[in-house]
């Protein structure tokens, strides 16, 4: 009997992994005693309001100050907002001192802004000037939005594939953000047996050194620079921006022993991330909510940082058991509860659809044909399977507002998902969930060619999970999801070739739920 179909061992990575050694890369894109190029990583921009948006970027100043280094001088840098490309109209400037002690990176809110304008933006230090990036602000919250469009991404394994489908995003010129869901990047230790790329530094992530090398060695990715540099950007993260399966409390894949204290590990990774990150924050405090207008309120969860240790499938519940910790619940609770937009849009880390898990099998039971003969089902604690409690009070909380207008939109399973949430036999909300852009799906965890093998695991779950509308294991990809006041719909684009940074994007599949009906159904066209 093969082993349980759960997140670890069918849609995920195990881990991040790389192949040899990175002795010839360099994060600062000079080679030692060269002078560094100042904006080595791009600019970026996040979290866009009505008035203001966040801006990014990192300064190399000199070529020893390499990410993670600890070493460099101090150096001030100017920023500028225009209305146009060539800052003939310039709206907004300031200035921002950085230095070893934040890694070198720059994070500036640009105020006094216009709502729904695009703005460009750009960097000056040491007589250099960063590439010019693209942004966007937020509707005003009075706003009648007729229509709004979200790039939608989660799981960038890089030492698996090249980031396509953030290229495929950056070529849009019709979305208002890009939202991402979580595993922006990998913790994981190099494997030397078939990667793809390199990684830096060549050893699992335990100190603030470490992430922060690899958020450097990220943004020196050209798709996710372009991307950055096109679309604002609004984020959570999920358990790899840590360690996998994080929770407050530790992580399987610790050891303290050898790892030393997890909170110093989780306090690294978090330093880190906000370091490098365009995402406002208040402290150690990531969820937060962002209005577009009438039309939409997007709440962003962090189910990592508060979260119980997960239990094991079968067990009893846990009455104390949380996913979302006290503080963010009632916050959450007291959102759903006076929410007023049309739609309410839920940046969701991990899978909220109660799902039973029909057991992986092995490649000679996949031919059998009999998958669901006398085989188990599990659930996946690491999600909401996992915090059932929490779960009903959220679910509770949609149904009383009789409005049928809550998406979640989740990442994590590597996987396509378009679900009807049930509560009490009757759906109440609907879930979106983006594939992996790079990370192991189920035809690489089994060594069968795509849309062979999945197929028969597939109908397997949807029998089991009759609120299931349409679930797909294979491919890999960005989702696009577009809002208007009559429908929320959710596009998924494929990659031909993880492998190849020049493949191909098509769109494969779209599903929708319309205002008033939360369930989901096929979109025409």
């Amino acid at each position: 009997m093969g082993p349980s179909l759960t997140r670890r061992s069918m849609l995920r990575a195990a881990g991040v992994t790389a192949a040899g050694t990175a002795a010839t890369f360099t994060l600062s894109g000079a080679s030692t005693g060269a002078e560094a190029p100042v904006f080595a990583h791009g600019v970026a921009s996040g979290d866009p309001m009505p008035d203001s948006v966040l801006l990014w970027t990192r300064v190399t100043p000199s070529a020893d100050a390499t990410p993670g280094s600890g070493v460099g001088p101090p150096v001030d840098v100017r920023w500028e907002v225009a209305g146009d490309a060539g800052f003939t109209d310039v709206v907004a400037r300031g200035h921002a001192r950085t230095g070893p002690e934040r890694d070198h990176t720059v994070k500036v809110t640009a105020g006094g802004l216009c709502a729904s304008t695009v703005y460009f933006y750009r960097f000056t230090a040491r007589g250099r000037t960063s590439p010019i990036g693209r942004t966007r602000t937020a509707p005003a919250h009075d706003e009648d939005v007729a229509r709004l469009r979200f790039g939608v991404v989660s799981c960038a394994n890089w030492a698996v594939g090249h980031f396509a489908p953030y290229g495929y995003l950056a070529g849009r010129d019709d979305l208002d953000a890009f939202i991402h869901l979580g595993d922006y990047l990998y913790e994981g230790a190099p494997n030397p047996v078939g990667d793809l790329r390199p990684s830096l530094p060549p050893h699992e992530l335990t100190t603030l050194s470490d992430y922060r090398q690899r958020h450097a060695m990220y943004k020196t990715d050209d798709h996710l620079r372009r991307l950055h540099a096109r679309h604002p950007m609004i984020a959570t993260w999920d358990d790899h921006e840590a360690a996998d399966n994080a929770w407050s409390g530790g992580s399987p894949s610790h050891d303290p022993a050898t790892e030393g204290d997890w909170l110093d590990r989780m306090r690294a990774a978090h330093q880190a991330y906000f370091e490098w990150m365009p995402v406002r924050h208040r402290g150690d405090r990531l969820f937060r909510r962002l209005k577009f207008g009438k039309l939409a309120d997007l709440t962003m969860l962090d189910l990592r940082t508060y979260r119980t240790r997960q239990p094991e499938p079968g067990s009893a519940e846990d009455p104390e058991g949380t996913i979302l910790g006290a503080d963010q619940r009632q916050w959450f609770l007291e959102g759903l509860a006076h929410g007023t937009a049309s739609w309410n849009l839920i940046g969701n880390s991990v899978m909220v659809t109660p799902l039973k898990i029909p057991a992986l099998p092995t490649r000679e039971k996949l031919a059998l044909g009999h998958l669901l003969d006398g085989q188990p089902t599990t659930v996946n604690t690491d999600q909401w399977d996992g915090y059932t409690a929490d779960r009903r009070r959220v679910l509770a909380a949609v149904a009383a507002q009789r409005r049928g207008n809550t998406v979640f939109l989740t990442g994590d399973v590597h996987s396509s998902w378009a679900n009807d949430v049930p509560r009490d036999g009757t759906s109440v909300a609907v879930e979106f969930v983006c594939p992996s852009v790079t990370s192991d799906n189920i035809d690489e965890q089994l060594g069968v060619p795509p849309r062979t093998g999945s197929l028969q695991v597939e109908a397997a779950i949807r029998a089991l999970n009759p609120h299931v509308r349409f679930v797909e294991l294979d491919s890999h990809g960005p989702g696009v999801l577009e809002v208007t006041p009559d429908a929320v719909r959710m596009n998924w684009y494929y990659v031909a070739d993880r492998r190849d940074p020049a493949t191909a994007v098509t769109f494969a599949h779209g599903f929708r739920t319309v205002a008033g009906e939360p369930w989901v159904r096929p979109a025409n066209g």
